[in-house]
């Protein structure tokens, strides 16, 4: 009887290790410029910008040497002055340094010694798209598809064996 009460404890967690894998991967990590030490003075941060597209819930990854360089979230006459004074976060720590974006806005990072010099990046975050619509019950019949993931077939496979193994 402890036998089966152990093997569902662990068949629910697994599943909910799975699900909130499945979470976590939603977000995107961006690394700042384009690779792992682009937060540097030589870096269009305006071309690298245009072709990203940030959400909520996405990190930033801003790689660099902090010998050199900070990076500070500011807001918006800051960064166009490159201001430092009364900024919003410090993120300096040790030169690969994450930043979660949280909710969507418009944010501003800036390096207080190299800001004149380009090192300055704003990020417009948008929110997570809502899910399609479901298909209009009046709507004419036709050929819809489910999409079948490697996720829901290790569930299903998983209460399969569940239930007829035990019962």
């Amino acid at each position: 009887m402890m036998e089966g009460t152990s093997l569902r404890k662990l068949v629910l967690s697994i599943v909910i290790v799975m699900m909130m894998m499945v979470e976590l991967t939603k977000a995107e990590l961006h690394y700042v410029g384009g690779n792992k030490a682009g937060w540097t003075p030589n870096t269009n941060f305006s071309e690298w910008t245009s072709h990203e597209k940030f959400l909520v819930g996405d990190w930033l990854l801003f790689g660099f040497n902090k010998v050199l360089y900070t990076v500070f979230e500011v807001n918006e006459t800051s960064y166009e002055k490159c201001i430092v004074q009364d900024f919003i976060k410090n993120i300096t720590k040790g030169g690969r340094d994450v930043f979660e974006l949280t909710e969507a806005k418009k944010y501003y990072f800036i390096c207080k010694d190299y800001c004149f010099g380009g090192m300055k990046v704003a990020i417009n975050v948008q929110d997570i798209p809502a899910p399609a619509p479901a298909p209009d019950k009046n709507a004419s019949p036709s050929n819809h598809s489910i999409q079948v993931t490697p996720f829901m077939v290790l569930a299903i496979a998983m209460i399969w064996a569940f239930l007829f193994k035990y019962y």
